[in-house]
C-alpha cells in the first residue's frame, strides 16, 4: 500500500474545520511536525490554484526551511479537498525531493485527500490520505509528520472550545 493516512476528531463543526485548510492564519498554526513552525502560507485556495506553504525546522535540526506547493484539483466545501503536494524552492519552482536530501520512496508529486465529516454541530472528523510513496521507509517516515500536524490542528480547536474564532494574522 502506498498510502499514509491519519484521522482526528475535532472540537469544531465541519465549517470550522474547513478554516484549518482554507485560512492562511490557521494553516500557519498547524502545518509541520511537532517543533516546526510555518512562517509562510500563501494560499490560492481554488480549483487549479497553487498555495505555497513553508515549514521551518527548529534550530536543533538546523532551522532548514522546506517549501511545498499545494495544487488543488477538488474543493467541495466543507467536506473534501484534493491537492497534489510538491517540494519547491522559495519562489514555488518544483524540485525533485532528492535535490532537498529527501531519501528515495517519496514521489515528486504526493496526492493528498482531505475528508471532513460532520459529527454534529460542534464536532467533525478530519482524515488526510497521502499517496504515491514507493517504499515502506518513505511511508514510515511520513506517517509521524502527518500525525503530528493533525495533533496540532486538533489542539487548536480544543483550545478554542469549538468556537470559530479567527486567529490573529501573523505579522
Amino acid at each position: 500500500m502506498s498510502e499514509v493516512r491519519a484521522t482526528r476528531e475535532l472540537a469544531a463543526s465541519a465549517e470550522q474545520a474547513w478554516l484549518a485548510w482554507s485560512d492562511p492564519d490557521y494553516v500557519r498554526r498547524w502545518w509541520g511536525p511537532e517543533g516546526f513552525t510555518c512562517p509562510r502560507a500563501d494560499l490560492d485556495f481554488r480549483v487549479g490554484g497553487t498555495s505555497l506553504v513553508t515549514m521551518q525546522a527548529p534550530e536543533a535540526y538546523g532551522g532548514m526551511r522546506l517549501h511545498n506547493g499545494w495544487t488543488y484539483s477538488t474543493i467541495t466545501s466543507p467536506t473534501l479537498i484534493e491537492f497534489v503536494l510538491t517540494f519547491t524552492d522559495e519562489e514555488g519552482q518544483v524540485l525533485d525531493p532528492a535535490e532537498l536530501g529527501i531519501e528515495g520512496g517519496v514521489p515528486r508529486e504526493v496526492p493528498h485527500r482531505v475528508d471532513i465529516t460532520p459529527l454534529g454541530a460542534d464536532r467533525s472528523q478530519v482524515t488526510v490520505t497521502e499517496s504515491g510513496y514507493t517504499t515502506d521507509l518513505a511511508r514510515e517516515r511520513s506517517q509521524p509528520g502527518l500525525e503530528q500536524c493533525l495533533d496540532k490542528m486538533q489542539a487548536i480547536f480544543a483550545a478554542e472550545g469549538g468556537r470559530a474564532s479567527r486567529p490573529e494574522p501573523a505579522g
